[in-house]
């Protein structure tokens, strides 16, 4: 993205600044994070990424295609980038769950055959059994399951990009658990590259490798995981914060128990603690 700058309500008493000159760059593969408290520009930014709104200014270079060109057609670029908004199973309507993640495919003008092995493998892989449930209703499944089925729909386009914007909004503490591992799978069967909204931060902290932080349409922070964790001041003083494991690991080193600040996730605290009691007890 070059110089991206988007503007609703242009003119009007109203006009609001949703993105400002923003400049980055993300690698094929990459694990993205962004994150930003609300209205900071994270949705207006990755609905630019597969042509769903254009810029005021600046432009959007998906795979060497410029995508804000006026020749560019928006069929190409989104069968290259996937998004999956938050709460998509109300974008759920064909009759049968296999009718629905087989829409996109359809789409694309693939024979039946391809069409049916997408729709099998979109499944595997948010673990959803293909004969139990590929006649049933979307609309007769959990919570959990409608939203499997929304993401298998994107899944089985095989976009290059996937983006998913607060995948796992209202689900409980499993269901949440076993999306994210799901996507974590993909991520390491495909090396696809992800970019990944969401307000957990100890969820960006376990998945990502880099992390974009928006704030009041602008990009406050780029950098690897651990690193932008470390700006713990800055993301608080804009009403974000750090992974509780990680806040807990710094108030221990602050009593000079020699444990690292950038500690993430609860299992990396874990081995950190261990290796600590294990040299109290030689020592």
């Amino acid at each position: 993205m070059k110089n991206l700058t988007h503007i609703y309500n242009e003119g009007s008493p109203h006009q609001t600044n949703a993105l400002e000159d923003i400049n980055i760059e993300i690698m094929s593969g990459e694990f993205i994070g962004l994150i930003g408290h609300t209205g900071s520009g994270k949705s207006t930014l990755i609905q630019h990424i597969n042509g769903l709104l254009k810029p005021d200014k600046g432009k959007i270079i998906v795979d060497g295609m410029d995508i804000t060109s006026k020749n560019v057609k928006l069929a190409d670029i989104r069968k290259k980038v996937g998004l999956v908004f938050q709460y998509p199973e109300h974008q759920l309507f064909e009759e049968t769950v296999y009718k629905d993640i087989a829409f996109g495919p359809k789409n694309l003008g693939l024979n039946s055959d391809e069409i049916d092995d997408r729709v099998k493998e979109a499944m595997n892989l948010v673990k959803l059994p293909f004969e139990i449930l590929k006649e049933r209703s979307p609309f007769e499944l959990s919570g959990g399951q409608q939203r499997r089925v929304a993401i298998a729909g994107v899944l089985a386009m095989k976009p290059d990009i996937l983006i998913l914007d607060e995948p796992t909004a209202g689900l409980d503490p499993r269901g949440r658990d076993e999306i994210f591992e799901q996507i974590r799978l993909l991520h390491q069967k495909y090396k696809n590259t992800i970019i990944l909204v969401s307000h957990s931060m100890e969820d960006i902290a376990k998945l990502t490798d880099r992390i974009i932080v928006m704030h009041e349409g602008k990009v406050l922070l780029t950098g690897e995981t651990k690193a932008v964790f470390r700006e713990s001041e800055r993301l608080e003083a804009i009403g974000l914060g750090v992974p509780q494991i990680t806040k807990l690991m710094g108030i221990l080193a602050d009593k000079n128990i020699p444990f690292a600040r950038d500690i993430l996730t609860v299992e990396d605290a874990k081995i950190e603690i261990l290796k600590w009691l294990r040299g109290k007890k030689n020592a």
